[in-house]
C-alpha cells in the first residue's frame, strides 16, 4: 500500500447542499471499532464507549456507532466461547447511542494480514446505505490501528470522509512487529487526518515505526468519577463475602499470562512468610489462565488466602476496588490501563508494573507506587512499603479526580473540529443520529 498521506483537500468532506448554511447544527460523528460493548460482552472495550458517551454528555454532537463482530453460524455450544458473537444482536441502543454490529468472516491462524481487506470488504455494502439513508457523518472515529484502523482507512477513503484513528497498546506495541501488518498500520495514518495516542509512550513508538509526528494527538482515557468511587471498606468487603478485618490486595483483570496474576500469587506467598502473615488476595476476571492459576496457588499453599471472584461487573468493581488496601497490577504489556485510574477513584493506592503509559499515570506517592522491575520479589517488597505507609485515601481520590473525561472530550471536539473543518460545536443538549445501517 501507498505510504504518502492524501492532500489535505481530500480530506474535507464537501457538504451536501442541504448543509450549506447548516453549521450550528451538531457534529456527526460516526464510531468504527471491534473494541465496543454490546448486549452479549457488555464490559467489552468500554472504555471506547465511555470516550463517546464524555463526547456527547459535553454537547454539540450526536453520534451512531459501527462495531463489528466476528461471523459464527450459530449459538451452539459446539462452537464454545465463539457461539457468543452469534448471539450479539444485529441492532441495539447503548446509553441513547445507536449501535450497528455487522458481521465480518475470520480466517483462524491465517487470516492476520487478510483481516482489515475482509472487514472492509464485508462492511462496504452497510456503509453504502448509511451515506444513501443518512445523514452522512462528518468524520469517522476508529478504535485500535489494526485491523480496525486499517479497514476504516480503506472505507473513509471510499467515502472521502476525514478519519481519526486511536491507537491503544498492542496494536502498535506487538502487531507491528510483522512486516506487512506493520506497513498496513503506516499506510493506514498517512490516510487518516489525525492520530491519537492515549499515552505519550504509545505516540513515541508510533513515531519509531514511521507515524508522523505531527499528525499524533495524545488523548489519554479517563476515569468515571461518578461510577468509580470510594465506598466504605468493611461494607465493600463484606458485599464480596470477604472478612472485614486484615490487609488485602487485588488483582484485576483477564487471566491471561501477560497481566501478571502469577506474580501477584507469588509475591502474596512470600509476603505470607514474612511482613504481612495474615494478608489474602481477591483476583477479579476470568480468562484461560484460571484452571493454571488456581493450581499455583495450591502449589504455594495460599488457597485459601486467595478468592477467584471471577467476571465482575464494570460497575461491581467499585466493591472490589474499596475493599482492597492497594490494587496491584503487574502486566508486562499496557497502552493506558483503566483499572489504575479506577482504584485510585475508589480511593485506593497501585502497586503497577514500569511499562508504557503507566509511569504517565502513577506520578505522586498518593498514586501509588511503580515496580523497580517486574517480579514477584519486586511486587512483595512494594506491597509491604505501601501498606506500611498508605497514602490517605481522600488523597488518592483527590489524585485521580484530576483524570475526569473533560479534557479528553475537549480536546478530541477540537480534533474533530479541524478535520472537519466545522466549527466546535458549543455546549448544548447532546444528540444521537437516527440513521439506519444495513448489517
Amino acid at each position: 500500500m501507498p505510504s504518502t498521506r492524501r492532500p489535505a483537500a481530500e480530506k474535507t468532506p464537501a457538504l451536501r447542499p442541504a448543509e450549506r448554511g447548516d453549521r450550528a447544527r451538531p457534529l456527526r460523528v460516526l464510531v468504527f471499532s471491534t473494541l465496543y460493548p454490546n448486549a452479549i460482552h457488555p464490559h467489552h472495550g468500554v472504555f471506547v464507549e465511555n470516550r463517546l458517551r464524555a463526547l456527547i454528555d459535553r454537547g454539540g454532537f450526536e453520534a451512531q456507532v459501527i462495531a463489528p463482530v466476528p461471523w459464527f453460524p450459530s449459538t451452539h455450544p459446539r462452537w464454545g466461547a465463539y457461539a457468543d458473537y452469534a448471539a450479539v444482536p444485529r441492532r441495539e441502543v447503548r446509553h441513547g447511542i445507536p449501535v450497528f454490529h455487522p458481521r465480518y468472516p475470520v480466517l483462524p491462524k491465517i487470516g492476520m494480514t487478510l483481516a482489515p481487506l475482509l472487514m472492509a470488504g464485508a462492511l462496504w455494502p452497510g456503509m453504502e446505505r448509511l451515506l444513501a439513508e443518512g445523514p452522512a457523518p462528518d468524520v469517522i472515529d476508529a478504535h485500535y490501528a489494526y485491523p480496525d484502523g486499517v479497514a476504516a482507512a480503506v472505507l473513509a477513503r471510499r467515502l472521502n470522509k476525514p478519519l481519526v484513528i486511536t491507537a491503544r497498546g498492542t496494536d502498535i506495541s506487538v502487531i507491528p512487529q510483522y512486516r506487512l501488518p506493520r506497513r498496513m498500520i503506516v499506510w493506514a495514518a498517512g490516510q487518516a487526518a489525525a492520530m491519537v495516542a492515549v499515552c505519550k509512550a504509545l505516540k513515541d513508538e508510533m513515531v519509531a515505526i514511521g507515524i508522523a509526528e505531527g499528525a499524533i494527538t495524545v488523548l489519554r482515557n479517563g476515569v468515571d468519577l461518578g461510577v468509580f468511587q470510594p465506598l466504605d471498606r468493611a461494607q465493600a468487603r463484606r458485599s464480596l463475602d470477604l472478612a472485614e478485618e486484615g490487609p488485602l490486595i487485588a488483582s484485576v483483570g483477564h487471566l491471561i499470562e501477560r497481566k501478571g496474576h502469577h506474580l501477584v500469587i507469588e509475591a502474596l506467598a512470600a509476603l505470607i512468610k514474612g511482613p504481612l502473615p495474615t494478608l489474602r488476595l481477591v483476583i477479579a476476571g476470568e480468562g484461560p489462565e484460571r484452571d493454571r492459576l488456581e493450581d499455583l496457588a495450591k502449589d504455594l499453599g495460599v488457597a485459601a488466602r486467595v478468592r477467584f471472584l471471577g467476571r465482575v461487573p464494570h460497575e461491581g468493581l467499585s466493591a472490589v476496588y474499596s475493599a482492597a488496601d492497594a490494587l496491584v497490577l503487574a502486566s508486562s504489556r499496557e497502552g493506558w490501563a483503566n483499572v489504575l485510574l479506577e482504584s485510585m477513584a475508589c480511593g485506593t493506592p497501585v502497586v503497577a508494573s514500569n511499562i508504557w503509559g503507566t509511569p504517565e499515570v502513577v506520578t505522586t506517592p498518593a498514586a501509588g507506587v511503580l515496580l523497580k522491575e517486574r517480579s514477584a520479589e519486586a511486587i512483595a517488597q512494594s506491597v509491604a512499603g505501601l501498606l506500611a505507609a498508605p497514602p490517605p485515601r481522600v488523597a488518592t481520590r483527590a489524585y485521580a479526580e484530576r483524570f475526569s473525561w473533560d479534557e479528553t472530550a475537549s480536546g478530541l471536539a477540537a480534533l474533530f473540529s479541524r478535520v472537519s473543518g466545522r466549527p466546535v460545536p458549543v455546549s448544548g443538549q447532546p444528540a444521537v443520529s437516527p440513521a439506519r445501517v444495513g448489517s
